[in-house]
């Protein structure tokens, strides 16, 4: 996909779905290295395969003010600094650091490693948002990733949020959220498990009591969840209740 002529007057403007993309897609697979004065490189880690997507990027400093760091990638980066598309981020994130398809049992999956923690919060939180499924933010304790991960009906609706067929996007990954979007689950299989969504009255609860293990007993939840919504609720990662 070509940008549309009145975005490259926005260059990096992330509102604009393809640079909102970009941007995930560069902190992901992106290098940056800073030169003398406004000088500057960017380069891309890329087989074959995918390097038509190269069509799209171009840089200088603006990636570095919007949270792309110099040097090589680290636990650092960030969502962007201002307001920007979110699902064209997060798809951008996926195609450069994720995965879309289907487990060897034939389940499908969508998921993204990476280092970084602000990334990772972000990821669980717009994915609960979309598919009513939590994840937490817990590194592994073998390598200190994060492996952020989705399943069945919760992987194929994420996908079908970042994944139009318009979309800039690498054609692989379109096409693998195109084959589990096709997947129904097996006669027998067990039932998908429906989320429980909070409530601003309960996010009003929790916040009261400040305890999760309080919290878990008043408002008939588990620990855990308490712990990782009052967690999103200090930090800003999800809206406090009005």
């Amino acid at each position: 996909m070509a940008f549309r002529e009145q975005d490259r007057r926005r260059f990096m403007d992330v509102t604009v779905p393809e640079y909102a993309y970009m941007f995930g897609f560069l902190q992901a697979d992106g290098h940056l290295a800073k030169g003398t004065g406004q000088k500057g490189a960017l380069s891309v880690e890329l087989g074959l395969r995918d390097a038509a997507i190269l069509r799209a990027f171009q840089d200088r400093t603006t990636l570095n003010a919007l949270g792309l760091p110099y040097g090589r990638k680290s636990g650092t980066i960030a969502p962007p600094r201002v307001e920007f598309s979110g699902h064209d981020y997060v798809r951008g994130l996926i195609d450069g650091d994720g995965s879309v398809g289907f487990t060897g049992k034939g389940h499908p999956f969508l998921g993204l490693t990476t280092a970084s923690t602000a990334i990772a919060a972000y990821v669980c939180d717009f994915g609960a948002e979309t598919t009513g499924v939590e994840r937490s933010v817990r590194r592994n304790t073998r390598d200190g990733m994060y492996n952020v991960l989705w399943t069945n009906e919760a992987a194929q609706r994420l996908a079908g949020a970042l994944y139009d067929p318009d979309c800039l996007a690498l054609d692989r990954k379109r096409a693998a959220a195109r084959s589990i979007a096709a997947w129904a689950r097996p006669a027998g299989m067990r039932a998908a498990y429906t989320p429980r969504r909070w409530s601003p009255d309960e996010d009003r609860v929790l916040l009261s009591i400040n305890s999760p293990t309080a919290a878990a007993e008043a408002l008939g939840r588990t620990a855990r969840s308490c712990d990782l919504r009052l967690w999103r609720l200090r930090t800003g990662l999800v809206p406090l209740p009005a």
